[in-house]
C-alpha cells in the first residue's frame, strides 16, 4: 500500500495505481490534475508520498480545500514552511504593493504593511490599486486586495511614517523586511538602522528602478550577510525619468525571491 494526500485528506492506495485512477477514484469530474506541485494530463504511476490535487473548473471548495488548492502549483514542501514563515514591507508603493501581493499569493504565513499615505490617481500607473480606491489609505487598500488574494494568512496593518527610533519596534517580530520606499534618503536610514539592531535578519532594498531601461542591468548586491540591494543603482527617478510598471514589477519579483528563498533556507 502507498499514502498520499489528495486535495488535503490522507488516503492509501494499492500499489501500481495510476494518476487517472485516482481520479476517477476521488474526483471523476476533475478537469486539473496536479501531480506535486506540477498539472498534467499524463497517466503517470503514483508513488508513495505524492500530493496530488484534484480541481473542478468553476467550484468553490471548502475552506480548508481552497488553502491546499491554492499552494497544490508550489514545489512540495515549501508552502509548508512559507505558512510558518513572516515578512514585513516597508512602504506600499510600486515595488511595496507589488511585494506584498508576490508574498501573499506565495503564503507567507504572517505579513506586516506599512505606509502612511494614501492612494492618488497618478499611483494608478504603476501601483496594485485601483481606481474606486482613491483617497482610501494604502494599508486599507491594499489589504482589501490581499484578503481577496488569501483569506487564510495573518495580516497586519500600521498606517504610520518610519522614522529611526520607531525600525526595531516595528521590525522586532519580522523575519525579513523589504523596503521599498520612495526616497534614497529614507532607503538609507532604514536599511542601515535595520542592518545595525537586527544583523541576523534579513533585508531586501531597491534602487535604480525608474524608466524603461534594459532590465539585464538590474541585478542583486549584496551589502551584508543578509542585507541585499535590487536595482541598477543608477536610475533612480527624478524629473524626465519616471517610475512606471514594468521595471518596478522586475525590481518588486526580484526583491520577493530573495525574501522567498531566505525564508525556506536557499538564500
Amino acid at each position: 500500500m502507498i499514502n498520499i494526500t489528495v486535495n488535503e485528506k490522507k488516503l492509501r492506495f494499492e500499489d501500481g495505481k495510476t494518476l487517472l485512477e485516482v481520479k476517477e477514484a476521488v474526483k471523476p469530474d476533475a478537469d486539473v490534475i496536479i501531480i506535486n506541485g506540477f498539472q498534467t494530463t499524463e497517466n503517470i504511476e503514483i508513488n508513495d508520498g505524492d500530493s496530488i490535487a484534484l480541481i473542478k473548473k468553476g467550484e468553490i471548495p471548502s475552506r480548508e480545500e481552497m488553502e491546499f488548492l491554492m499552494a497544490a502549483r508550489h514545489t512540495p514542501g515549501i508552502h509548508t514552511v512559507l505558512k510558518k514563515s513572516s515578512a514585513a514591507v516597508a512602504g506600499l508603493g510600486g515595488l511595496g504593493s507589488n511585494i506584498a501581493i508576490n508574498l501573499a499569493r506565495m503564503g507567507v504565513g504572517r505579513l506586516k504593511i506599512i505606509d502612511f499615505d494614501v492612494v492618488e490617481p497618478s499611483n494608478l500607473n504603476r501601483q496594485q490599486y485601483f481606481i474606486h480606491q482613491i483617497g482610501k489609505n494604502k494599508v486599507d487598500a491594499l489589504l482589501e486586495t490581499l484578503q481577496q488574494i488569501n483569506p487564510y494568512l495573518e495580516y497586519e496593518c500600521e498606517n504610520i511614517y518610519i522614522t529611526e527610533d520607531k525600525v526595531e519596534e516595528i521590525f522586532l517580530d519580522y523575519q525579513v523586511v523589504l523596503e521599498a520606499f520612495d526616497k534614497a534618503e529614507n532607503k538609507a536610514m532604514l536599511i542601515g538602522k535595520f542592518m545595525r539592531v537586527f544583523p541576523e535578519k534579513c533585508i531586501v532594498g531597491a534602487s535604480g528602478v525608474a524608466g524603461i531601461y534594459d532590465t539585464r542591468s538590474m541585478g542583486v548586491r549584496q551589502l551584508g550577510q543578509n542585507a541585499y540591494i535590487v536595482g541598477d543603482l543608477e536610475n533612480e527617478a527624478k524629473p524626465g525619468r519616471g517610475l512606471m510598471s514594468t521595471r518596478v514589477a522586475v525590481a518588486a519579483g526580484i526583491q520577493s525571491n530573495l525574501a522567498v528563498r531566505y525564508l525556506t533556507g536557499d538564500l
